[in-house]
């Protein structure tokens, strides 16, 4: 007799690579938790930039940006990031204003989780940051005066 297996954990069952949107971000998120050089910085920034709209704060997408720029250009590692973050953080000030793109580049989180766990998903995080920062490339130099502000790189 053929009893269900109840100890099956419920997310082996799940197709992770059907969740869309904040579901599939909610689900990368949760496996860049423990992942070495703090990359759960890079997915924050990118869904950041790729979800903004007019409710977005104004810090949210320009640290998006930064992270991204940081990242993809200049090879800074999440804690790295966080770190230019934090020293951003420390003056009140009023921030840039930036382009959003209609397209938002060619990778999505949806892609990332559609990729096996391990180093081909953090590769696909990596990939879908350069997607990203590509989209919104026409805000490079505002970033870069931005850090020159702060004397960031």
């Amino acid at each position: 007799m053929n009893e269900p297996n109840h100890l099956n954990d419920e997310r082996r069952d799940l197709d992770l690579s059907s969740l869309t949107g904040r579901a599939a971000y909610d689900e990368v998120y949760v496996y860049t938790m423990g992942r070495p050089g703090f990359i759960l910085q890079h997915v924050v920034d990118a869904f950041a930039v790729q979800t903004a709209n007019d409710e977005s704060s104004p810090i949210g997408v320009v640290f998006g940006l930064v992270g991204l720029y940081l990242h993809v250009e200049k090879q800074f590692s999440g804690r790295q990031v966080q770190k230019v973050h934090m020293e951003l953080a420390r003056r009140k000030r009023e921030w840039p204003n930036v382009d959003v793109p209609e397209d938002r580049g060619s990778m999505t989180v949806a892609d990332v989780l559609a990729t096996s766990a391990g180093p081909e998903r953090d590769m696909a995080i990596n990939n879908w940051c350069r997607s990203a920062w590509t989209a919104f490339s026409a805000n490079r130099q505002t970033i870069i005066t931005l850090l020159r502000e702060y004397q960031i790189t």
